[in-house]
């Protein structure tokens, strides 16, 4: 049954610029002959988990995976858990599709569509154990803090697509969106309680350890939906 009006999201201000680039050859080839394995196609529908995995194991939702390499570390090492990324850029769907072709996984499936559509009308309420978001773009000009993807709106759909008791993983290499995230959870203590501050079992990417390298600092806020 399609999702209920009040999560459509509204149209307007994207927390993104879409800057496709060229595929390569093996991206293409990819997405070409295994879209149909490994894609889930956006419709205005609520998706059924359990039948797109074929199984009732917990289900991590991931926004923005860039290039998949650590969404793929994260499937492989754990069978046991379906992993649903998102991204909007193709050549990074991609590349994340013949890692995931290499590593013959089952438990990932991958959206190419604006994230906080997907969210708001393809995934039913109280049906994710863990969403991550990883590396959202900071928009670091103030005149640009209205693009940040944290917002209250988005953080409320979140928190209706948990279940109860399920995490919300936030990263960032941005001390002024470190500070943002803070505020903007702390405004929803009586929803979310922080209970780590630690990457815990992140994978981390070769952008993050070249960052760690110069001296850039990271922030991992988890925080459990009550």
């Amino acid at each position: 049954m399609s999702a209920p009006d009040q999560d459509k999201p509204q149209r307007g201000i994207r927390s993104y610029v879409l800057r496709q680039g060229r595929l390569t050859t093996g991206q293409q080839n990819a997405l070409d002959r295994h879209w149909g394995d490994f894609g889930v196609d956006f419709t205005e529908v609520s998706l059924d988990l359990a039948e797109i995995f074929g199984n009732d194991h917990p289900v991590t939702l991931e926004i923005g995976f860039g290039n998949g390499e650590s969404l793929i570390t994260q499937a492989a090492s754990e069978p046991g858990r379906n992993f649903l990324g998102i991204e909007v850029h193709r050549p990074g769907v991609g590349h994340c599709l013949h890692l995931a072709v290499e590593s013959q996984l089952a438990n990932l499936r991958l959206s190419n569509h604006d994230a906080t559509e997907v969210l708001g009308q393809q995934i039913a309420d109280a049906s994710i154990d863990t969403l991550q978001l990883f590396f959202p773009d900071p928009w670091h000009k103030k005149r640009h803090h209205k693009r940040r993807i944290l917002q209250p709106a988005f953080i409320d759909t979140v928190h209706r697509k948990l279940i109860h008791g399920g995490r919300l993983h936030l990263a960032t290499d941005w001390q002024d969106y470190a500070e943002h995230m803070q505020l903007e959870m702390d405004a929803v203590a009586d929803r979310f309680e922080l209970v780590s501050t630690d990457r815990g079992d992140r994978p981390m990417t070769k952008f993050e350890q070249r960052g760690l390298r110069l001296g850039h600092g990271v922030w991992d806020f988890v925080y459990q939906a009550l």
